[in-house]
């Protein structure tokens, strides 16, 4: 013991712990190193070797972490990011609320197949959902994993009520990747290439585009021809009206360019379908979740769709796709259709967890600072001639880049620049349709956050239209 003693007197005195100052946070773009930087060069190396090429990638971002609007890469550059992973994000990434209620359900249950048993959380959203989703009445809903899954079980349930066996579709409309709703993307033809024989007796016809018009006529003098055309060609001329099962429509085209159909289309649409006995099937999986300042966009016109697809950000990130049905229409015996994943009990806290922060001020803010960036976005429109169009709802916003404003040509490669510049001053954004920026942050941005994207997306734009 002694020894002991001797030993231990003998040690060099442990130093007094001093108290760390926290860093002051680094301001948001923040770019410390090259793009990519030396990390992200080893990472993007072993990618090429082990994952599939297909996937869509728009720069060199290996992301490590995320908060709010905020991505860090592995190398420690700070980027501000305005696409909330493809408009998931919807609460920002890794909200502490969403993060809290994921972790509270890992410890309890992760899985327990959502379509062979029972759990609460389950029905509890389904039940949100009910009342969320524009109607009377108890609507019903089916849980998957996916945008795509949702549409597709619209796309069966369509076909198994009605017993008919034709669909319409939308010329720009996207879907998802699945054979099911592959068949009714109409986007890129790149989508589709090499998948033939996709599911036939899918019908598409021109969306309500008034800056493009394909039929050369202009709003609101055209009468909503675009509609009328549909009963007045397709309908008399290759579609029986008699054997279509559903209309499917996003109530604004995602990844075919932001494009809002103008005031009067989705009602005349409704009216169409009635006539006819055809279901209207609403894919929000994009626009919906609080994104436009409503709940779904839809809602922006007085028409209650049939079924309504959701996904993205219903769930802050995690896999969730839903299906809801008007009363009575969802009656399919059990094991007609089923998933594995589905309606996960992580994935359901998750979407109840983000319901609440949407309902509570998201939808709100939505509104307020998309309004914000909207009149912003068109001053700089009049100062900035290869901007042809911007147009959107809430936080749903796009820019289309022209060639020239008098042909309103697509300019893509102006677009891809303008892209890949912002990406190299700090600012994350996507493209969609043929040469359209698409602004869709999460539901929390800030005026301070939208001030900086706008300004770096000034000098981008301004670069590339002097060519730099």
């Amino acid at each position: 013991m002694a020894t002991a003693r001797k030993a231990a007197s003998t040690r060099t005195p442990a130093r007094p712990r001093t108290r760390r100052t926290a860093a002051a946070p680094r301001a948001v773009p923040s770019l410390k190193t090259p793009l990519p930087g030396p990390k992200a060069r080893r990472l993007l190396e072993r990618d090429a070797r082990f994952v599939s090429p297909s996937y869509t990638r728009n720069y060199p971002l290996v992301v490590a972490r995320g908060r709010g609007l905020t991505i860090e890469d592995v190398d420690g550059n700070l980027f501000l990011d305005f696409t909330a992973g493809v408009a998931v994000t919807a609460t920002g990434h890794c909200h502490p609320d969403v993060v809290r209620a994921i972790q509270e359900q890992a410890a309890e249950l992760i899985h327990m197949a959502g379509t062979d048993f029972y759990y609460e959380s389950q029905a509890l959203l389904c039940e949100r959902l009910s009342r969320l989703v524009p109607g009377p009445g108890d609507k019903k809903t089916f849980l998957s994993n996916s945008g795509t899954e949702a549409v597709e079980c619209a796309f069966k349930l369509a076909r198994y009520e009605t017993r008919r066996p034709r669909t319409i579709a939308f010329l720009g409309g996207f879907h998802g990747r699945t054979m099911g709703s592959l068949s009714l993307t109409g986007s890129k033809s790149l989508q589709r290439k090499r998948f033939a024989p996709l599911l036939p007796d899918v019908t598409h016809v021109p969306y309500g585009d008034c800056y493009r018009c394909p039929y050369r006529l202009t709003y609101p003098s055209c009468n909503l021809h675009c509609v009328d055309v549909i009963e007045d060609e397709w309908f008399r001329r290759i579609v029986p009206p008699e054997e279509v099962a559903a209309i499917v429509v996003e109530p604004v085209q995602g990844e075919g360019g932001y494009v809002v159909p103008p005031p009067g289309w989705f009602e005349r649409l409704r009216a169409l379908a009635d006539r006819h006995g055809i279901l209207l099937v609403v894919d929000e999986v994009q626009a919906g979740i609080g994104r436009t300042g409503k709940f779904l966009a839809v809602e922006h016109w007085s028409v209650t769709p049939d079924v309504v697809c959701m996904a993205k950000g219903i769930a802050s990130g995690l896999p969730l796709g839903a299906t809801t049905a008007r009363p009575g229409l969802m009656t399919w015996e059990s094991g007609a259709h089923a998933n594995t994943f589905g309606g996960n009990p992580l994935a359901c806290r998750a979407a109840l967890e983000t319901l609440d922060l949407v309902e509570r001020s998201l939808m709100r803010n939505a509104r307020d600072v998309g309004a914000y960036l909207m009149a912003a976005l068109r001053r700089m429109q009049a100062g900035i001639e290869m901007i042809g169009d911007v147009r959107g709802l809430g936080l749903m916003i796009g820019i289309d880049l022209v060639k020239s404003r008098d042909s309103r040509a697509f300019d893509t490669d102006r677009r891809n620049r303008a892209i890949q510049r912002a990406f190299e001053k700090g600012l994350l954004l996507l493209g969609c349709g043929p040469s359209t920026i698409r602004l869709a942050p999460a539901l929390t941005v800030t005026r301070q956050e939208a001030d900086t994207a706008l300004s770096i997306l000034d000098d981008v734009l301004r670069e590339v239209q002097a060519g730099k």
